[in-house]
């Protein structure tokens, strides 16, 4: 498959503005692909600073200290991990300490991967040293990122299938 060269190694980066188009098409793209409302989208579009400050630094979301970041190369959004520097017992049967999704243009490429592996870095940055991980049963293209980033099956609990992250050495995919 031939893929679009991107201007720079893709990375983590707080929410910025400066992938405003990039990120609405994306997101509006994923929303359609996957049945889910798209009602959000109009407000984010009419002010997306705003949109973006709100998901900037350390916030609380899913009762716990969260921080977002975005998967970026240079006017291109990617993706978004969510670091959760906890967990609830609901999270604990859903949701773990990392969420994440790559935008439907760039899956397939690794790129879910890779960045899975920077937002372990992260986690190890907020003083995490295991972090769970969680993904339905039948989605077979997050378990093989999982897997590629260490992660150790943990059973099944709420439908979803656990996998556990020791943090303890620099992360590699393989």
């Amino acid at each position: 498959m031939t893929v679009i060269t991107l201007p720079e190694t893709p990375h983590l980066a707080a929410p910025t503005a400066t992938v405003r188009i990039s990120y609405l098409t994306g997101e509006q793209a994923d929303c359609l692909l996957r049945g889910t409302p798209t009602e959000w989208l109009g407000p984010a579009s009419e002010d997306f600073e705003r949109f973006v400050a709100e998901r900037r630094g350390v916030r609380t979301r899913w009762e716990v200290p969260s921080t977002v970041f975005w998967y970026v190369s240079g006017e291109h959004y990617l993706g978004t991990v969510v670091v959760r520097h906890r967990l609830t017992e609901a999270l604990a049967e859903a949701g773990g300490h990392v969420g994440y999704h790559v935008v439907a243009p760039w899956r397939r490429q690794g790129q879910a991967t890779r960045m899975l592996t920077l937002g372990l870095e992260e986690c190890r940055a907020v003083g995490l040293e295991r972090v769970l991980l969680t993904c339905d049963r039948e989605n077979e293209a997050s378990r093989r990122v999982i897997l590629a980033n260490g992660g150790t099956p943990a059973g099944r609990a709420g439908g979803e299938d656990h996998y556990w992250i020791s943090l303890g050495e620099t992360v590699e995919p393989t």
